[in-house]
């Protein structure tokens, strides 16, 4: 492990795709996962603030920092751990880049996350929002998420009823009780993709709803559709200086949306209604390029609030700020961040 490294390396702008973030009190990385829990253990015994990060795909960070200890999460491996008829179970270390998984996936033949291609970031910060996009979440193919619980002081093995999977959330998000460490994945044992269940997908790969593609042609055109709005991270492109998605859809109740008038929408659990937040932002009056003082909405994907390279939090966060509240002011509908937010709040 390495600590407290120079000082361009404490701040946390360099450790998340946003390029946005103050100093950090220390810094730590780890390779190995013994490290990791000793880490966290060592500062819960202490009493030390503690921020793990991983990818940093999925985080905004206040311009003040962290002022605490940032543990670097570093690990890597990839092991088939068991297969049966119900298919191949995958183990993957937290650390590891998710897109790296996905592509040994779509290689070794195995089928279930090749829809979730170009997705940046650590396959250990997946269960804790519930990845998804293009029609699959990794709550699909989740067998077992291990964690180190903090409150017990030990490590356990939790099943997806416990991880209490939900629309981009889980029993992780939002509570530092549990580190993640790895995460085990079930997936066929197959050359074509799971059934297609995304219409924008479908038709660039001029399949119909419930068809299976080759793995490959699956993962190309995904990577093809998130490139064309700058969801797959390029330095060059500042469009992709993001976290993603910063809003979630909304959903709300048929009755509230029937009074909402004609849009689009597609039905969500228990008979409620989920709204896409993209087309309530422009019709809320924000556009694709939509800017504030050093940040924009991107030019490619009006979801996306992004950094043009002389921005900071405060800026960008006014800048959801001002599309929350237009939309309210607009339709009623309330947005909700999907970024984690540490030393900040919108």
């Amino acid at each position: 492990m390495t600590d407290t490294p120079s000082a361009p390396e404490r701040f946390l702008s360099a450790y998340t795709t946003l390029r946005l973030g103050g100093p950090a009190g220390t810094v730590t990385t780890a390779v190995h996962t013994d490290e990791a829990v000793e880490t966290v253990r060592a500062a819960a015994a202490a009493g030390r603030r503690l921020l793990v990060l991983a990818g940093g795909s999925n985080v905004v960070i206040g311009d003040d920092g962290f002022d605490g200890e940032v543990l670097l999460l570093r690990t890597h491996g990839i092991e088939v751990t068991g297969e049966n008829a119900s298919g191949v179970l995958v183990r993957v270390a937290a650390g590891e880049s998710w897109d790296d998984f996905v592509s040994y996936a779509v290689t070794n033949g195995l089928s279930g996350v090749e829809c979730l291609s170009g997705i940046p970031g650590a396959a250990g910060s997946t269960p804790i929002q519930n990845v998804g996009a293009y029609g699959q979440e990794v709550a699909h193919t989740i067998e077992a998420v291990h964690a180190y619980d903090r409150r017990a002081g030990e490590t356990r093995v939790m099943s997806p009823a416990e991880c209490r999977f939900g629309y981009r959330t889980s029993v992780f998000k939002h509570d530092d009780r549990y580190l993640v460490t790895a995460v085990d994945f079930r997936l066929a044992r197959s050359g074509e993709s799971a059934p297609i269940r995304y219409a924008e997908l479908a038709r660039s790969l001029g399949a119909s709803a419930g068809d299976r593609v080759p793995l490959q042609q699956a993962r190309e055109t995904v990577l093809k559709l998130r490139a064309g709005k700058g969801m797959v991270l390029d330095p060059e492109d500042r469009d992709t200086w993001s976290v993603g998605s910063f809003f979630t859809n909304p959903v709300v109740s048929a009755a509230f949306f029937a009074t909402l008038g004609e849009m689009p929408h597609w039905p969500a659990a228990d008979g409620t209604v989920k709204i896409p937040a993209a087309w309530l932002i422009e019709n809320a009056g924000f556009p694709k390029g939509f800017a504030g003082a050093g940040v924009a909405i991107s030019g490619k994907h009006t979801l996306a609030l992004t950094n043009r390279g002389t921005g900071t939090t405060a800026a960008l966060l006014d800048l959801a700020r001002t599309i929350r509240d237009g939309v309210r002011s607009r339709f009623g509908v309330e947005l909700h961040p999907e970024p984690v937010l540490v030393g900040c709040e919108l």
